[in-house]
């Protein structure tokens, strides 16, 4: 199966989260993690699966407003934030914003803090909306990972993205429904 995930990382943990469910989608290695900024040779619509996953920035997808003030917050007073090496340049949005008619499946996911969605907004709910606007049928409910007020992904949420990376594969539409 040719498939992909493509993440977009400030602090590392969208990172962490995607390499678990490319790991999870297939244990032997072959499916890849990517950041957004690597993605210039990739056709979407030769892939049987897609995976998109995003930092949650103001209840939402980042912008480049908010990415650069999650910059500005990784070198600042306190410094103690490691800023992911593909932290610059394009974010998810604009990357999904180029494609129109692609088609094919995809899932999306994202990183929040522990808090009710109600709260903390789900980025992942925007990368399936934009997906499923280029053409894209969800292969799975737009899922979010959990990091605590440090940016530190919570324990636990590593295997569970890898679980969630091999469900991938198996999971048929009509077991979730459309919840995005």
């Amino acid at each position: 199966m040719r498939t992909i995930v493509v993440y977009e990382s400030m602090y590392g943990n969208t990172r962490q989260v995607a390499e678990a469910i490319a790991r999870g989608i297939d244990p032997s290695g072959g499916v890849r993690a990517l950041p957004v900024s690597k993605t210039g040779e990739i056709n979407p619509g030769e892939l049987d699966l897609l995976v998109v996953g995003g930092p949650t920035h103001a209840h939402g997808m980042s912008r480049e407003s908010t990415r650069n003030a999650a910059r500005t917050a990784a070198t600042g007073l306190a410094g103690d934030l490691p800023l992911d090496p593909d932290a610059t340049g394009e974010g998810i949005r604009e990357w999904l914003a180029s494609f129109s008619g692609v088609g094919g499946k995809a899932a999306a996911f994202d990183t929040r803090f522990d808090a009710t969605a109600l709260l903390t907004g789900r980025a992942s709910k925007g990368i399936s909306r934009w997906l499923r606007k280029a053409g894209f049928e969800l292969a799975a409910a737009p899922e979010s990972f959990l990091v605590d007020k440090a940016t530190h992904l919570l324990a636990g949420e590593e295997q569970r993205a890898q679980a969630w990376g091999a469900s991938l594969g198996v999971t048929p539409p009509d077991a979730w429904g459309d919840s995005a």
